[in-house]
């Protein structure tokens, strides 16, 4: 069930998304600009940041998936927008790539979308969001990898091997990473 920040965040961006052609763009820099203005307006950077940065993921991803548009393509722009929000505000990079990554998932699925569009979507993100901030695309599609999958995981087993499937059947995520991201999230 979506908060009333993610909420908010889906009514308003399922608009946005249906007449955007470029769904990466739009979704990347709404997402950016939602958090980062919320958060000041919130005025404390601590645990409400990542809050913050949760919710406006799920709702985000949420809307993507009701909008008919590509979810992958969406939820990489939700997810590279909400990291690069996250490290603009002084947030942990690698705690809000899994967060992000999390509630890609949750979002997605509350709607009852594509888990695995939605996984490969969110790892794609946070890869291109660690390039472009200059972090460790390794480590960011890791920490993605293990937020998807705790989060399919939380939802059902087969929402787990779905993510888990759509993750290495993908050309667009190296291989070796995801796999030996897997076998990491197995051991959480």
């Amino acid at each position: 069930m979506l908060t009333g920040l993610a909420n908010d965040v889906k009514e308003t961006l399922i608009k946005v998304i249906t007449s955007a052609g470029d769904v990466v763009g739009v979704t990347r820099d709404t997402t950016k600009k939602t958090i980062i203005d919320t958060i000041k307006g919130a005025g404390e950077v601590t645990t409400t940041t990542l809050d913050v940065v949760t919710n406006v993921v799920e709702g985000a991803s949420a809307a993507v998936s009701e909008s008919g548009k590509s979810t992958s393509d969406g939820v990489a722009g939700v997810v590279e927008g909400a990291v690069d929000a996250a490290q603009e505000v002084g947030a942990d990079v690698g705690t809000a790539v899994k967060e992000s990554a999390q509630g890609a998932i949750r979002g997605v699925s509350d709607v009852g979308g594509d888990l695995g569009e939605a996984g490969v979507g969110a790892v794609r993100g946070a890869i291109a969001a660690a390039s472009k901030i200059g972090d460790d695309t390794t480590l960011a599609a890791t920490h993605a990898v293990i937020g998807v999958i705790k989060a399919a995981d939380a939802i059902g087993s087969e929402a787990g091997n779905l993510v888990k499937k759509a993750l290495l059947s993908t050309a667009a995520l190296p291989r070796e990473i995801i796999q030996a991201a897997i076998g990491k999230a197995e051991k959480e």
